[in-house]
């Protein structure tokens, strides 16, 4: 795995880590945590090669470990605490030392596959951001959030399928990045418990929706007007990731579109309950696995 760290030059390694846990442990510790923590988009499915699942599994445990610790009571107070434990724990893995089992699983995923490391920065860096800053003003500046905090997945997916082209990456961050507005959109009422509102302030402004509305529920026609808004550029920016779906081969291909679909389909459900988010969270249901998975195999360019 590739390692690379502020103001320093990419480094390599090929150490292996020292741990109480065997290869063979570490990998099942990764494989039930993704199965307990199954969320919208398929993880680590069936869909994938054998051989490239345990590398997701410990990329989906190092990524939702971590942001349990910047989003969980149970380590307030010590958030940023524990996610500078987190990154030293893989710098130690990346020298040979891991000593939890996502470390040991993601070390030999680094070696297998030549894993860059910036991607796990950015994601760690990602989760500092949600211990310190609870609003944006701007919907550039949550695109900036989206880049640390859900573009690296994407990337790291194609990574392990051997795909590098610059193109095909900047597809994949529109997706990422629009999946990643999808779960704002229809997580608005537990952001707000949580004392985070992903509504970017310039549009709320545009719209005269204000935190008051938010946090009395209020389903107004402008708040109706706001939403639309903003699940239009989600769905342009779906749009723009769609050519990666196609561009892909093999099981993958099957992967992408059902995520991409799965995407979609979260903004279909917050449209349908007329914008209220508020009394009942808008998902993808296991009733609409069948309308995914036709509209799958219809799928054309």
């Amino acid at each position: 795995m590739r390692l690379s760290t502020p103001g320093t030059e990419t480094i390599s390694t090929g150490a292996v880590p020292r741990s109480p846990f065997s290869l063979q442990e570490a990998q099942r510790f990764c494989a039930r945590f993704t199965r307990r923590h199954y969320e919208n988009f398929p993880v680590a499915s069936l869909l994938l090669p054998a051989t490239i699942r345990p590398a997701v599994q410990a990329i989906y445990a190092f990524a939702r470990i971590a942001d349990d610790f910047a989003d969980e009571d149970r380590h307030r107070g010590e958030r940023l605490e524990r996610l500078d434990e987190w990154g030293a724990m893989l710098k130690s893995c990346l020298q040979g030392d891991a000593k939890h089992p996502v470390f040991v699983a993601l070390g030999e995923a680094g070696r297998r596959f030549d894993l860059p490391g910036q991607p796990f920065w950015d994601l760690l860096e990602a989760f500092r951001i949600d211990c310190v800053r609870n609003r944006y003003e701007s919907f550039e500046e949550l695109l900036g959030y989206s880049r640390l905090s859900a573009n690296p997945v994407g990337r790291l997916i194609l990574h392990l399928h051997g795909y590098t082209d610059p193109r095909m990456l900047e597809w994949s961050d529109r997706i990422c990045t629009a999946l990643q507005l999808a779960n704002h959109w229809q997580d608005v009422a537990i952001d707000l418990r949580k004392d985070r509102i992903y509504l970017p302030e310039q549009d709320r402004a545009e719209f005269s929706v204000t935190e008051a509305d938010l946090r009395e529920g209020r389903v107004t026609n402008r708040f109706r007007a706001l939403m639309r808004s903003l699940i239009g550029r989600t769905r342009e920016m779906f749009e723009a990731g769609r050519p990666l779906c196609t561009a892909v081969g093999g099981r993958l291909r099957w992967e992408l579109k059902l995520t991409w679909l799965g995407g979609t389909r979260i903004l279909d459900a917050i449209e349908a309950v007329d914008y209220d988010v508020f009394r009942r969270r808008p998902r993808v249901r296991a009733a609409d696995a069948p309308r995914i998975l036709g509209r799958a195999v219809r799928w054309r360019n």
